[in-house]
């Protein structure tokens, strides 16, 4: 059945060419190529360019250099490059850093900051540490007097840290660092909801990297270290007191190292302490430093 010219739909394609004049949305419409002036009250002007332009757009996006989120390896080796500015020069260290991701540890309102060089809070007065102090302490770990140089680096058979104790879990970044260069690591939080958070935050780490060495998470009192694993090649502390727990020392191996932060004065310094081989101890200190205080029990 035909219809009138009354009933019939206004054709949309193919277009006038008073009809491709610029949108009234930036003012009155200039006139069309065909000399035809568009009155301000005309209706929404076709523009059938609109889906090229989608289609440019969306070729764009798939060309687009990928991975510049927080999940990319280039913001993880930006990092590396600033601990590498500031001295870290342990390839071992440097390889750790720039695989394990940091935004996956930290509180999701400070998630931008993840790889800056700052210290960020974690709950319970608690904070997870600057790239750059992790990255010195665990430099000094690696260069522990019972290595030759042949063992300095990072091999499945002999990795550098050996046995390694951890005293303050936090939000479980340092332990994941920490496994990329131990045969076995054993860490140790006294806080059960940090303990708890830590637990989470490594098993979601292994989501991503289902290949990262397994962790041994101990909800304690810190000072007393871990006896039952004991000795230890290197040991590692996120606090720090007056003294050297007696016994974090009597867990140390011969040719063994820890380093922790101590009370010297108004501030802390950075302590290393090497058993070395015959057994004597000998202490150093490594620079200025800014850790919560050691503290005993759990909670």
């Amino acid at each position: 059945m035909s219809q009138s010219p009354s009933d019939r739909k206004p054709r949309r394609f193919p277009l006038q060419l008073d009809q491709l004049a610029a949108s009234r949305s930036h003012g009155p419409r200039p006139s069309s190529s065909s000399g035809v002036r568009v009155p301000p009250n005309a209706p929404e002007l076709l523009r059938p360019q609109a889906h090229l332009q989608a289609v440019e757009r969306e070729r764009r996006r798939q060309h687009a250099p990928q991975g510049l989120g927080l999940d990319s390896v280039h913001v993880r080796r930006r990092m590396v490059e600033r601990l590498m500015a500031d001295g870290i020069s342990h390839a071992g260290v440097l390889e750790a850093f720039a695989a394990v991701p940091r935004h996956l540890f930290v509180d999701t309102a400070l998630v931008n900051q993840a790889y800056e060089d700052t210290s960020l809070p974690i709950g319970l007065g608690q904070t997870i540490s600057k790239p750059s102090v992790v990255a010195a302490m665990m430099q000094l770990l690696c260069v522990r007097p019972g290595l030759n140089g042949a063992e300095m680096g990072v091999t499945p058979a002999r990795p550098p840290l050996g046995r390694c104790l951890e005293i303050g879990t936090g939000c479980g970044y340092q332990a994941a660092l920490l496994a990329y260069l131990s045969s076995r690591v054993v860490s140790i939080e006294r806080l059960h909801d940090l303990h708890a958070k830590a637990r989470t935050n490594l098993e979601q780490m292994r989501t991503a990297l289902p290949q990262w060495p397994e962790i041994r998470l101990i909800y304690g009192d810190g000072m007393v270290g871990h006896a039952p694993h004991a000795p230890y090649d290197t040991i590692i502390a996120a606090a720090g007191g007056s003294a050297l727990p007696q016994a974090w020392v009597d867990q140390l191996a011969p040719g063994g190292r820890l380093v922790a932060p101590t009370q010297e004065g108004a501030g802390q310094v950075l302590t290393v302490l090497d058993r070395l081989p015959d057994g004597s101890l000998q202490y150093s200190r490594a620079g200025a430093v800014l850790f919560v205080p050691l503290k005993s029990g759990t909670t």
